[in-house]
């Protein structure tokens, strides 16, 4: 809570779980920016503008992956590992890391607490959350580290054992956590690694499985069977697998004669390329072809797929698979002449389309709002400012290559957008939801049509 004085007298301010969950991300990114400021981090050990270390941190807190300055040969070792411990912070949340030093020191976790991590997590209820925290920071790590000790069979040979370990642990964390963040050096992103099969396949499994989201995660290890599932997880892994088919398949076809991306590939690489461009933009950040040297038509597919994100409760960002089906399947059920939403024999409240539709425009908005200020601040074409855009809201990472371009005023625009875009659509739906709650009306005005379509 904060203390404010009004007319002589001290009043406390109560902060609700969702303003915590805000300022508490924005704390965590104030904090790395100073980190990164100082000379250690910066391998020639010298200051970095505080703006580039803010651009930076939050790009790691908000698990994106747009940076100004390159990952891999700018920051010193320990400047890598604060964006990792970044990466690692924001992708499981504060809150998580918070509850769990709690509970080694045996102290009592509080209600407000189990309500701010009820928050953080999207889940229904407050039963069972330190337990369900717990036992996400185990599954994290065991994922992680098995993501590490695959990708270090790629980098040893490459980089040495010290090294080796390192970046397979690095790139593994960044993977799970969808951030998108490399050390490969020269903004080469995992370009080197087009036809590993390896290193693709474990860094698509890593994105995928962090991008689902902790409680799909949780009830799939805990449940044997499609049918016996809950709705939202349905959902998800239905949407997520189709979105995935889908952007691969067009993806093939888009980009497979384009000599400047998939061209110059064989066909198991032009394979492994396409399914990693579908899945990449939500919402990792990774690519292994050139993003700028894409045709138009690719270009736009990700922008449909760094829109749409990763799931709810996940590390990813963007309006989310479970809005996007939502409000598909009310398009579907209005085209049928149904009056509710149906999906998988079950029926969806109106409020809660209500909710995804909101969520939606406001989304719509955010971006267009800030393509609107790029286009104005910096030097480029519409594409890549609404690339940017989207590419920031839906803490994705990837570029055309106008972040490096951008100056002060577009750095601050897109730092806004990042933090919007990972604080943002969670909380105006959850403070959507509580007011839905709360409200205790009787008052209805009368019901007039309207002319639409």
């Amino acid at each position: 809570m904060l203390i404010k004085e009004e007319a002589g007298k001290l009043k406390f301010i109560k902060l609700e779980p969702v303003q915590i969950l805000a300022l508490g991300f924005a704390a965590v990114i104030l904090i790395g920016a100073l980190l990164l400021c100082l000379p250690i981090s910066s391998a020639e050990g010298k200051f970095t503008p505080f703006i580039d270390c803010l651009f930076t941190s939050t790009s790691a807190v908000c698990v994106t992956g747009l940076v100004t300055l390159d990952t891999g040969t700018y920051w010193s070792t320990f400047g890598q590992i604060i964006i990792m411990l970044l990466i690692e912070t924001g992708g499981l949340g504060f809150m998580t890391f918070a509850t769990f030093f709690a509970v080694i020191l045996g102290r009592r976790i509080s209600l407000k607490e189990r309500l701010i991590m009820q928050e953080a997590f999207n889940a229904f209820n407050i039963q069972g959350m330190v337990r369900l925290m717990l036992y996400v920071m185990g599954i994290t790590f065991a994922i992680e580290g098995v993501g590490a000790l695959i990708l270090m069979t790629q980098f040893i040979p490459q980089y040495g054992i010290s090294k080796g370990i390192y970046y397979g642990i690095f790139h593994s964390v960044s993977a799970f956590c969808n951030a998108g963040f490399d050390l490969i050096g020269d903004f080469k992103s995992l370009t080197p690694y087009a036809e590993n099969v390896t290193l693709n396949l474990t860094i698509c499994a890593l994105i995928v499985i962090g991008g689902i989201g902790f409680a799909v995660i949780t009830e799939v290890i805990n449940n044997r069977g499609f049918k016996r599932l809950s709705l939202h997880t349905k959902v998800v892994l239905t949407t997520t697998a189709l979105l995935i088919l889908s952007g691969a398949v067009l993806f093939f076809l888009l980009e497979y004669a384009n000599p400047k991306t998939m061209g110059a590939l064989s066909f198991k690489g032009k394979v492994l390329a396409s399914v990693f461009a579908s899945i990449t933009p939500r919402t990792a950040g990774f690519n292994t072809i050139s993003t700028s040297d894409m045709t138009t038509a690719g270009k736009f597919l990700t922008i449909i797929l760094m829109f749409i994100g990763a799931s709810p409760g996940s590390t990813g960002g963007g309006i989310k698979t479970s809005t996007f089906t939502l409000l598909f399947m009310t398009v579907i059920s209005v085209i049928r002449g149904r009056e509710d939403t149906e999906i998988f024999k079950k029926r969806i409240g109106r409020s809660l389309v209500y909710r995804a539709l909101a969520i939606i425009i406001i989304a719509f908005g955010l971006v267009i709002l800030t393509t609107m200020v790029l286009s104005i601040t910096q030097d480029g074409d519409f594409v890549e400012f609404l690339y940017e855009a989207t590419s920031a809201f839906g803490t994705v990472g990837l570029s055309l290559g106008l972040t490096t371009r951008l100056n002060i005023i577009g750095k601050i625009i897109i730092i806004l957008t990042m933090y919007s875009g990972r604080v943002g659509p969670l909380t105006l739906t959850l403070a959507f939801a509580r007011k839905a709650q709360v409200a205790n009306s009787n008052i209805k005005y009368p019901e007039d049509k309207l002319l639409v379509g």
